[in-house]
């Protein structure tokens, strides 16, 4: 998708065999974070997290030839339908996206949508990629039991 102003949209669906309080919450907890936050060949990461509205959050993202440090501002919270914040790292320009992560209820499972507006162009094919990855080890920890 391009938005008007040349920017790209990504949108990521998944169902995950989890109630949604339990995955809304895997969003807002530094451990959390750190565990499934690893998209590709990343192989840790780091978080830290003020979750509430206005706050910030940071995620490190390790990976084999250095650290990519992501970063940005709490923007909606409305547990545990809506999450929204900004997203800013080296590969938007250090300029802010936008992320909305929905959460539906599916009979006890829960829908997940992530919808990331205002990428630059050459980024929206990685960040497709990336959010995929992370969208499905955080389901895959969430069913396993692990306490993400």
């Amino acid at each position: 998708m391009t938005a008007d102003d040349g920017s790209e949209t990504v949108v990521i669906r998944r169902l995950i065999p989890v109630p949604r309080e339990r995955v809304f919450a895997a969003w807002l907890e530094p451990a959390s974070l750190a565990v499934w936050m690893c998209p590709g060949p990343v192989v840790s990461a780091s978080a830290e997290v003020d979750a509430r509205v206005g706050g910030r959050f940071r995620i490190v993202m390790k990976h084999p030839n250095g650290d990519a440090d992501h970063w940005g501002e709490y923007l909606a919270i409305d547990p545990p339908s809506k999450l929204s914040f900004s997203w800013m790292s080296q590969a938007t320009d250090r300029q802010p996206t936008i992320v909305l992560v929905e959460f539906f209820d599916r009979g006890g499972d829960t829908e997940i949508v992530l919808t990331h507006r205002r990428l630059p162009p050459p980024q929206t094919e990685p960040h497709r990629k990336g959010w995929s990855d992370i969208v499905q080890k955080l389901g895959a920890t969430l069913a396993s039991g692990s306490r993400a």
